[in-house]
């Protein structure tokens, strides 16, 4: 059994509830093992026969989509990974402290050279964006709700994206990693 960190996209936001008991219920109905979940942002871990992300993410999409009756964007990550993520976040705040905090944009594939350019490119006076893998980091010297640069002006170069502050991403790489 392979185990999953998986991240919902733009899950409990407005008309798009998805109770994470509910969740967890049907998740497991479907057979799949170990099912958790933290808060209520659709961050779930899980452990499947499949190895594939690719398969898990379209296998899990397609029955959110079918129990919703609304498109669930799925990001998975294994525990490796994710604890990559955290380390890298950590690293990057070492480097350079961000006074009003980091946040992690979680994408489906890794982009290429030319697309990490363009994303970065995006960085400007008090917003920092850094790409490692399949995280986008956000560095912010500004509030987050006044900050220019967003998940989705990543999402217009990059695809779909999955937003979390980066405490959630260390809480979960501590518990799931």
């Amino acid at each position: 059994m392979s185990t999953w960190i998986v991240f919902l996209r733009a899950v409990n936001v407005g008309a798009r509830t998805y109770p994470m008991a509910e969740l967890r219920d049907l998740l497991t109905k479907e057979g799949y093992g170990d099912v958790e979940t933290h808060i209520q942002t659709g961050n779930v871990r899980l452990t499947s026969p499949m190895r594939s992300r690719a398969k898990v993410e379209g296998a899990l999409e397609a029955l959110f989509e079918a129990d919703r009756r609304f498109p669930v964007v799925t990001m998975a990550f294994t525990p490796r990974e994710l604890t990559q993520v955290a380390h890298d976040a950590t690293g990057l705040a070492e480097a350079s402290p961000a006074a009003y905090g980091q946040y992690v944009s979680l994408l489906k594939s890794a982009p290429s050279a030319a697309e990490r350019e363009r994303v970065e490119a995006l960085s400007r006076e008090g917003e920092r964006i850094l790409v490692r893998n399949r995280a986008v980091h956000f560095q912010f010297d500004v509030p987050y709700h006044a900050a220019k640069i967003s998940n989705a002006a990543i999402e217009k170069v990059l695809g779909p994206a999955t937003n979390r502050n980066v405490k959630v991403i260390h809480a979960l790489a501590e518990k799931w990693g």
